[in-house]
């Protein structure tokens, strides 16, 4: 495995950020890590980047131990923080020859350091001073020296933050390349990008895992009750509705819209058909929505 994270558990004054957290990474994977603001999710980056130690628990890089063999741990390990720090009075080249220098690699760092910006489309930039650049060209410099030790692995916290759309695509584009060839851990709120981008998705909230799966499969394994949307050609009550067998919550949209969710898996719109015969109701537009990512997202962070 890339990545294996045992029984993670980190107490700050007395309360879990993380709470016995569980989870591996295979190589090749891209993985969105995602959850609401506070959900733990930067701890858990920053525990496995050997930035802090855990509590309790133990986590494993390609083998290595994150707090035994911490060195080996870094060395195949590259991040981009959320805050992206950087040396900003430094020339871009300048910048990356010395994060270059800091492992101490046995490429050629010049050599190195002209590929990483090639890769990340700094070329018109990279004899400027970091201070002169747009956030979205700061965005690349951070990445860039997450990437120039030729890491096995890329953590990467909110990596489109503050960019515009047009930076956002390019740096989107930036990582699915980068993710041919290296495993890649992404945290983000912007649930088009794990769409777009994520073979998997791991959902944390208030320091726990609530759903781990593949991107196709995960509305099947989480949400297991079926949501319709039911358009009567008339007023009808909230708890009329209610009444019909198998439907667990009603809600009222536009005109005479209302979405229905079942008990269970099963298909309740048969009954509904039988409920509008059953009571002088046409029903002039019945689906059943697709569920996308932020719905999930939606209907598990907020139970």
């Amino acid at each position: 495995m890339s990545i294996e994270v045992q029984n993670i558990t980190k107490i700050y004054s007395g309360q879990k950020a993380l709470d016995d957290v569980s989870f591996t990474i295979k190589p090749g994977e891209i993985i969105g890590f995602l959850g609401p603001n506070g959900a733990g999710k930067t701890t858990m980056m920053k525990i496995i980047t050997c930035f802090i130690p855990p509590t309790a628990g133990n986590v494993r890089v390609y083998g290595y131990d994150i707090v035994e063999q911490s060195v080996e741990v870094r060395k195949k390990v590259g991040y981009l923080p959320e805050n992206n720090p950087l040396y900003t009075e430094m020339y871009i080249k300048e910048y990356l020859e010395f994060v270059a220098g800091i492992y101490k690699p046995d490429f050629n760092i010049s050599a190195r350091v002209q590929e990483m910006i090639a890769i990340t489309g700094l070329e018109l930039e990279q004899k400027k001073k970091i201070s002169t650049l747009s956030r979205g060209y700061r965005q690349r410099v951070g990445l860039a020296q997450a990437l120039i030790h030729d890491p096995d692995v890329l953590i990467l916290d909110e990596p489109t933050t503050g960019l515009d759309p047009n930076q956002i695509v390019e740096i989107r584009n930036l990582i699915k390349n980068i993710g041919k060839e290296k495993t890649v851990m992404l945290s983000t709120h912007i649930m088009q990008e794990v769409e777009a981008i994520c073979s998997r998705a791991i959902i944390i909230d208030r320091g726990k895992i609530i759903a781990d799966d593949q991107m196709q499969h995960l509305s099947e394994s989480s949400i297991k009750n079926e949501i319709i949307i039911v358009e009567f050609n008339k007023e009808i009550a909230e708890k009329t509705l209610l009444g019909i067998p198998g439907v667990k919550r009603v809600k009222k949209m536009n005109g005479n819209f209302w979405e229905m969710e079942s008990v269970s898996d099963i298909d309740i719109r048969n009954t509904i058909n039988h409920f509008a015969k059953d009571n002088d109701l046409f029903i002039l537009s019945l689906h059943k929505p697709e569920r996308n990512l932020e719905k999930i997202f939606q209907e598990l962070t907020q139970k």
